[in-house]
């Protein structure tokens, strides 16, 4: 970020962005009163500031082919600490990972998935998470619901 103080204009079109990212600029201008230039200019001083950092959809993971959700959690072996950074890429590159998050803790990472069944996400636990040489032990737990809270990001 530019080192620039949010106002109460720029948190209000923050919300309303989390909350619907493809609202229009007209109705964004409208809620938080000002003209739809200035609302305009606004948002892209958000994005270029860095305060908005990229605009995404949700997507119904049953419409897609992949209901199941699981959480695994990912403890990386003492010696192979140093490969931390390409085990995030190679989780990157994979189709079924929605995010994962590196942690301080007991865990190292948590990763959540989506798969198209229990067969499909026993498999890629195993062959493609547990068999990594740098990976000590994983633990997968299933999600019986995911909803996002109202907070940023």
């Amino acid at each position: 970020m530019s080192g620039r103080t949010l106002d109460d204009v720029d948190r209000r079109l923050v919300e309303l962005l989390l909350a619907d990212g493809r609202r229009p600029n007209n109705q964004l201008a409208a809620a938080v009163g000002v003209s739809p230039s200035t609302c305009l200019a606004r948002v892209r001083a958000l994005v270029a500031d860095g305060v908005i950092t990229r605009f995404t959809v949700d997507v119904d993971p049953e419409l897609l082919g992949r209901p199941l959700q699981a959480l695994v959690s990912v403890r990386i072996r003492t010696g192979a600490r140093h490969q931390l950074t390409a085990f995030a890429d190679g989780l990157r590159a994979l189709p079924e990972v929605t995010q994962f998050f590196y942690l301080a803790g007991a865990e190292d990472f948590v990763v959540h998935v989506r798969a198209r069944d229990t067969a499909h996400l026993r498999d890629f636990v195993t062959d493609r998470i547990s068999t990594q040489p740098m990976v000590a032990a994983t633990n997968t737990s299933l999600i019986f619901e995911h909803d996002r809270g109202r907070g940023p990001g």
